[in-house]
């Protein structure tokens, strides 16, 4: 009897250890990113409360405490390298006009620096993703960010707009290991509408960038050349080269893929055959095309054909940034709550109508410069709603190859934009009715593909596709 009574003891202490493991491992289960469900219940909770502390500088465990206390420095750093997508290209904006005519270049001609830096963006990221799933995060931001520095000096010293193009191209490759791999980092830490909100919060710290862009690059022409502005895009990689030894690891060693790298790379065609997949990077590429088309024409819209100055352009893009962030901010607060793809839906069909508002006005001239500001400030308003939830959506359908998706759906996106100014470039004839029409395709696309993601999930709840944990 009394060896029966001390088994039945120990039975009850070792099942009261496991219920408290299981309980620890829910307490964390919104932010560690949870485990493959082949894996035993008891090792699969004690595994995902292992995954937040792998954020420590010395790539080895830590109390989640530790993590947390990072938190702000974290989001400072990846909002940084996030906002090397919009600050290689807005700065130097408002200098477009100014750059044809020191090299000697048409519109057309000019605004291929922006279709040069969207190439190199988008074939970049093809590389980093990959990359950073093998040899994890710091190292290859480290080293796009070293080939950034020396593609702004080189566009500082252009003489010629191939050369500016060229430099262009190795400044985008330089940047865009920044990009992918933030948002990788993202999903290491963060699953579910938390990935959504957390990249919401990001791009509403990093539309920072953005508003001051153009505004900032007008003032450095008011005191100094267009070369200036790419001495300083220099300087802020440098800056920011600095400050990356302050960001933590996020995919330590044991995690890291150990595919080589042809084979990871000849991974992407067995990804674009996922509808879910599809519908995410098609409707977010569309937008960005879309976006790209609204960058290359509106400086010449605004300063060539309405006759402003660049600073008020500056003031009018900053506009559209403040819907940005405003609809980041509204975006974050309702995902939980209406789920990341009925959301993403929502903001297409709001972008289409905008499109065709803009194409409406752009080909009638009804409305002068409001009736340009207007739906303009309204389709990139849309980006809060569209951009987060469907990078979201991609990487938590396939979490365990978080950097190759990260890349596939940035590149998808960015070679919409390459399309997207493009064209704008290619039909331009003076008038704002080129860039309109574009815009419009563009919103008119977003919302087909969205319609791949179906069916909507649930309002809270995260739906994975095949190979998701």
């Amino acid at each position: 009897m009394k060896r029966r009574s001390r088994r039945s003891r120990s039975r009850a202490i070792a099942t009261q250890r496991t219920c408290s493991s299981a309980s620890i491992a829910d307490r964390h289960d919104a932010i560690a990113p949870r485990c493959p469900a082949r894996r035993a219940p008891a090792r699969g909770c004690a595994h995902a409360t292992l995954r937040l502390p792998a954020m420590s500088l010395n790539e080895s465990t830590a109390p989640p405490a530790a993590a947390q206390a990072h938190g702000l420095r974290i989001l400072a750093i990846l909002s940084t390298l996030m906002a090397f997508a919009s600050i290689s290209t807005d700065l130097y904006l408002p200098a477009l006009p100014a750059m044809g005519t020191a090299l000697h270049a048409g519109t057309g001609t000019i605004e291929l620096t922006i279709s040069g830096y969207l190439i190199g963006f988008s074939l970049g990221q093809l590389v980093w993703g990959p990359v950073g799933d093998r040899y994890g995060r710091r190292l290859p931001i480290a080293i796009g960010l070293m080939l950034f520095i020396v593609g702004s000096a080189g566009c500082a010293v252009s003489t010629s707009a191939g050369m500016m193009i060229g430099w262009r191209a190795l400044q985008a490759v330089g940047a865009c290991a920044s990009v992918v791999l933030a948002r990788a980092m993202v999903r290491d830490l963060f699953t579910g509408h938390r990935a959504a909100q957390m990249l919401s919060t990001l791009m509403t710290v990093m539309a920072v960038a953005p508003l001051l862009g153009p505004s900032v690059g007008g003032l450095i022409l008011h005191v100094a050349s267009w070369r200036a502005i790419f001495w300083t895009l220099a300087g802020v990689g440098v800056a920011t080269l600095a400050a990356l030894c302050g960001l933590p690891e996020t995919l330590p060693p044991p995690q890291r893929s150990r595919e080589p790298l042809r084979r990871a790379l000849a991974r992407y065609g067995e990804l674009l055959r996922h509808r879910r997949l599809l519908g995410y990077a098609g409707a977010g590429g569309f937008f960005y095309g879309g976006i790209y088309a609204y960058i290359a024409g509106t400086p010449f819209a605004y300063i060539t054909y309405h006759h402003l100055s660049p600073q008020v352009y500056g003031l009018l893009f900053g506009a559209g940034i403040v819907g940005i962030m405003v609809t980041n901010q509204v975006n974050a607060r309702l995902v939980a709550r209406f789920g990341g793809d009925r959301l993403m839906r929502a903001g297409t069909v709001g972008a289409a109508l905008a499109g065709a508002l803009l194409a409406l006005t752009a080909w009638t001239g009804w409305g002068g410069l409001a009736g340009l500001v207007l739906p303009l400030f309204l389709f990139v308003s849309a980006t809060g709603f569209i951009v987060a939830n469907s990078i979201a959506g991609a990487l938590g359908s396939f979490a365990e190859r978080a950097g190759s998706v990260s890349a596939l759906v940035g590149s998808l996106q960015y070679g919409s934009g390459i399309i997207g100014s493009a064209l704008v470039g290619a039909f331009a004839d003076g008038t704002p009715w080129p860039m309109g029409c574009v815009i419009a395709l563009a919103g008119l696309g977003s919302v087909l593909c969205a319609r791949l993601v179906a069916p909507p999930e649930p309002a809270g709840l995260r739906i994975v596709g095949p190979g998701a944990p």
